[in-house]
């Protein structure tokens, strides 16, 4: 059984996808999350920039792990964990510079599928563009939308004081505006089932794609 959801930043993706795969028994992968550990070592090795063969040199030689526990997922790079510095306001403000880059989209989507490969295809994946580009043949797929207004309100109590909300509102909606130059996660593609998360629970979203399993 897998799973690919897609959709904007504070969509609910994360919060779904974990507890459906804790429902189902299935295992969690959170694709954004590996986009932002490249983002902590690229800010490591290049605090003053960098070329997009550079970034994608970096991508391609780096040790990345993720954890596929929808409880407590963890991810290191190059030894070193970084579960905790991938959610500071600093790596969401730089992520879309790594995942912009479409030599590392190629080179993380490599990894995605292993990952997918790896846990016989019984597993929960969310990102950007999972229905579309990573996971295609998924058995069930969807696409999660809500309300900017909801979707901002949503990421602001994540960071519970660490940014305010300028920064935040900038961070979710300049990060859909940059990443939708290379991914496609506000329309859904054929056989892509819509569902709009602003006024549903995370269990009632939960309950409406276990409804989609064939």
């Amino acid at each position: 059984m897998l799973i690919a959801i897609d959709g904007p930043s504070g969509s609910g993706k994360s919060t779904t996808a974990k507890l459906l795969a804790r429902r189902l028994g299935l295992g969690y992968l959170d694709t954004g999350a590996l986009y932002r550990a490249a983002t902590t070592e690229y800010l490591r090795c290049f605090p003053e920039g960098a070329s997009g063969d550079e970034v994608a040199r970096l991508v391609s030689d780096a040790h990345l792990v993720c954890d596929t526990s929808p409880d407590a997922p963890c991810f290191s790079i190059n030894g070193t964990d970084v579960t905790a510095e991938i959610r500071e306001p600093r790596i969401s403000a730089a992520v879309s510079t790594v995942a912009t880059n479409l030599e590392v989209r190629r080179l993380l989507t490599a990894h995605m599928r292993r990952v997918i490969d790896e846990h016989g295809r019984r597993i929960v994946v969310e990102g950007r563009d999972i229905t579309t580009v990573v996971a295609p043949d998924a058995d069930v797929r969807v696409l999660l939308v809500a309300d900017p207004e909801a979707r901002v309100a949503r990421r602001a109590a994540e960071v519970a004081g660490k940014a305010n909300r300028d920064e935040v509102t900038d961070q979710v909606l300049r990060r859909d505006r940059d990443d939708s130059t290379v991914s496609n996660f506000t329309d859904a593609a054929d056989g892509v089932t819509v569902i709009d998360s602003t006024f549903l629970s995370p269990d009632e979203v939960v309950d409406r794609i276990i409804a989609l399993l064939p």
